[in-house]
């Protein structure tokens, strides 16, 4: 038995512990994440729970490549999402998997908006895509029955489809000059 086969027995466990809690029993949590800009590099340093993540940006835009950006950053939180759904529904199913790689990739072009003739491509990133590389023994209808539940399933891909509301303030505090 692979190790990531092994896993799966270890995450259906888990599910079905999970599963037998009464849904009416819980409530509501909120997530939260918080980023600062610190220092003489402007790294930021993004707090999540006891986590911790540093984001930069790249040479060319004044960054030292200390870490990924927001939009890699971004991209990495939708690859690793659509691979826990995929392993929470392959473990309930109990379909084995030997191998399992989710690879997400998007589009950006830095003339989005600022050159003419591109005024309406996006500067930020756009055509997001992605491929699931799996290796199993299961038949190609169970695969794409796991699939369509990963695509009802995964909260940061139904994020993504189904825009939510979003707002934002700022707390301002003027020093003295």
């Amino acid at each position: 038995m692979s190790n990531l086969q092994e896993y799966l027995v270890e995450k259906r466990a888990a599910l079905l512990a999970r599963n037998a809690i009464d849904p009416a029993t819980l409530s509501p949590v909120t997530l939260t994440a918080k980023a600062t800009a610190e220092g003489r590099s402007g790294i930021r340093h993004i707090r999540i729970r006891q986590h911790h993540i540093i984001s930069d940006s790249p040479p060319d835009f004044a960054g030292y490549d200390l870490g990924p950006a927001s939009p890699e950053i971004f991209l990495g939180s939708l690859s690793s999402c659509l691979t826990h759904i995929f392993l929470i529904h392959a473990a309930d199913r109990q379909i084995p998997l030997s191998r399992l790689e989710v690879d997400v990739q998007a589009d950006v072009d830095q003339r989005g908006g600022k050159v003419a003739g591109f005024e309406n491509v996006p500067f930020y990133p756009y055509n997001i895509r992605y491929t699931v590389t799996l290796d199993s023994t299961v038949s190609e209808e169970e695969i794409t029955a796991l699939h369509h539940a990963v695509e009802t399933w995964c909260p940061v891909l139904n994020l993504i489809k189904n825009p939510q509301s979003l707002q934002g303030q700022v707390v301002y505090k003027r020093l003295p000059a």
